[in-house]
C-alpha cells in the first residue's frame, strides 16, 4: 500500500441535493461526509472511495485537490 503523503486526494463538492433519490445514494452521500449542497470534503483516493464517487457521480463535482 502506498505511503499516505503519496496517494492522490479527491475535492468532493456536492453540487446538487439528495433529495428525491434513492434513500442508497442519500446514505453514500452521508458517508462521504456531504451534509448540505456546496460542502466540499477531502478524501484520499482508494478503490472504495471511487465505488462511493461513482454512485453518486451526477450528484457531485470531484477534482484533484490542487487543481
Amino acid at each position: 500500500m502506498a505511503d499516505t503523503s503519496e496517494r492522490k486526494v479527491l475535492r468532493i463538492t456536492l453540487k446538487r441535493s439528495g433529495i428525491g433519490c434513492p434513500r442508497r445514494q442519500r446514505e453514500t452521500l452521508s458517508g462521504l461526509g456531504l451534509t448540505r449542497v456546496g460542502k466540499t470534503v477531502l478524501r484520499h483516493d482508494s478503490p472504495s472511495m471511487q465505488g462511493m464517487i461513482r454512485k453518486v457521480l451526477h450528484l457531485v463535482e470531484v477534482r484533484e485537490n490542487g487543481s
